[in-house]
């Protein structure tokens, strides 16, 4: 049996953030060093709170979970309480948490764990704004060759924005972060709104994952239900979309997602547009590839792997 993949997850939990993490949990293939958590759904206080509930409600009370960034490099916060709720994680009644946060910050943790292990050793997770990551790499620049790669869930360019007409939530926070990042020459695996609004949270899939008929299956199924009201009421569709567990989905089965390496580069300047991502799709320009862009998902065979993993918990 190969070794499992070792990764540390930085995270806003966020309904869809909160599945992610279940996914990675409940998943053999994969060693969680760490959950960093970042402020974005909702404030920081709650991110990282969030976490530690979601490592509980998953049975891995011994998972490290270590605040980070409170607000974004350069901009203020923006939030998204009308979308996750006022907690980031309404729907189901989780317990406060009895699992302590961590010692130390966020992005210590991010640099001595890379510094730690070899080069190519670990992936690191983004399910939320991309401040932490830019901290740790602007901070020590040899994490850089050390990272095997960065499978975030952010942008979008034939979708458009879900924040503003051209921008994504998780890279409008930050767009100054996710300009680091991708041009931090570390190789990037992107989760755009192109590939996460064709896996939708449909009515079928949702009861399957109540029919669970466990503690797990159950707080989903009610986690699911109040994020997707949103997005059924403003795309009319069947359920909403299920962005972050794309990332961690890739990891565990790549032949789910398909895409192509463009040149990614995200807009720092203009208010109209800022945080769009500028994928370079059909190779008009002459700028260097930087990123592996999602456009589509065996979404089927994506619920399939979540209900079978959330069933393991």
């Amino acid at each position: 049996m190969t070794a499992a993949r070792k990764i540390i997850i930085d995270t806003d939990p966020g309904q869809d953030d909160a599945l992610a993490l279940l996914l990675a949990l409940a998943s053999p293939e994969l060693d969680v060093l760490g959950i960093t958590a970042v402020a974005g759904n909702v404030p920081l206080a709650l991110t990282e709170k969030n976490a530690r509930k979601i490592c509980e409600l998953a049975g891995k009370p011994g998972t490290k979970v270590f605040a980070g960034a409170i607000r974004p490099l350069v901009r203020d916060l923006v939030t998204a309480e009308h979308v996750h709720g006022r907690t980031g994680l309404d729907g189901p009644d989780l317990p406060e948490p009895e699992m302590p946060l961590q010692d130390g910050h966020a992005v210590d943790f991010i640099i001595d764990t890379l510094m730690a292990h070899g080069e190519g050793e670990i992936t690191l997770c983004p399910l939320g704004p991309l401040t932490n990551i830019a901290l740790a790499l602007n901070r020590e620049p040899r994490i850089a060759t050390r990272i095997r790669e960065i499978v975030l869930m952010g942008g979008g360019f034939f979708e458009g924005g879900n924040v503003t007409p051209t921008a994504e939530f998780n890279i409008y926070v930050d767009p100054h972060a996710a300009d680091v990042v991708l041009r931090s020459g570390v190789p990037v695996v992107m989760m755009p709104l192109d590939v996460t609004h064709k896996a939708l949270t449909t009515r079928a899939r949702i009861a399957a994952i109540r029919a669970l008929d466990t503690k797990v299956g159950a707080a989903c199924a009610e986690l699911l239900e109040f994020f997707e009201r949103f997005d059924e009421e403003k795309y009319g569709t069947d359920g909403g979309p299920l962005h972050d567990p794309c990332v961690i989905a890739y990891l565990l089965k790549p032949e789910l997602f398909t895409g192509r390496s463009c040149n990614v580069t995200v807009e720092t300047g203009s208010e109209l547009t800022m945080g769009m991502t500028v994928i370079d799709w059909w190779r008009v320009t002459d700028r260097p590839e930087n990123a592996l862009v999602m456009r589509d998902i065996d979404d089927d065979g994506f619920f399939t792997l979540l209900t079978e993993r959330l069933a393991r918990l």
